[in-house]
């Protein structure tokens, strides 16, 4: 199946929660509401043309400037762009959905954003989505284990937040 082949598939069922797509980037992908991003991801492992098996990555990225001087120059709103990269080895083709989430759950700093964990859908993405909880900050709803991973259980803040301070030391160690 192509790009446009699946963006079509995925309109009809999908029309009102599909907010953009791009079909010439290098790795063409569909920008979903968060709300839809559970039902979507279902639709698109169990559709049979479009049986997307396997979830090879989950990414974060912190849309944000914290250089006020800069902030005002750029063309985005603040948020979190959830990225997930799947394939379909039975069908040959690929796609990347992209979701924003705010920076801060109901604009409150400090509250983490939230989105629906699709662990139940993909295994692998048990530990990407820890991952991406540890380092940027998101929640995921229904996630079976939502702990950190890769830094530890007291470690304070997610270090790819733009806003994210280094400590100078963690337990006496200094870092500096």
């Amino acid at each position: 199946m192509t790009f446009n082949e699946i963006l079509q598939l995925a309109t009809e069922h999908f029309s009102t929660q599909i907010v953009a797509s791009n079909a010439e980037a290098i790795d063409p992908w569909i920008e979903i509401q968060p709300e839809a991003w559970a039902p979507f991801a279902n639709f698109l492992r169990n559709d049979p043309s479009l049986s997307f098996e396997m979830l090879h990555c989950v990414t974060g990225v912190d849309y944000f400037e914290p250089d006020e001087k800069k902030a005002v120059q750029v063309a985005w709103k603040p948020h979190i762009e959830m990225i997930y990269h799947l394939s379909s080895l039975s069908q040959r083709h690929r796609l990347v959905v992209k979701t924003k989430l705010p920076r801060w759950k109901d604009d409150v700093v400090g509250r983490l954003p939230e989105i629906a964990g699709v662990s139940h859908i993909w295994r692998t993405a048990d530990w990407h989505e820890r991952e991406t909880y540890d380092l940027c900050g998101v929640r995921f709803i229904d996630h079976p284990d939502m702990r950190r991973i890769l830094c530890p259980d007291d470690w304070v803040g997610h270090p790819l937040r733009k806003d994210y301070v280094m400590p100078d030391a963690y337990h006496g160690i200094r870092s500096k």
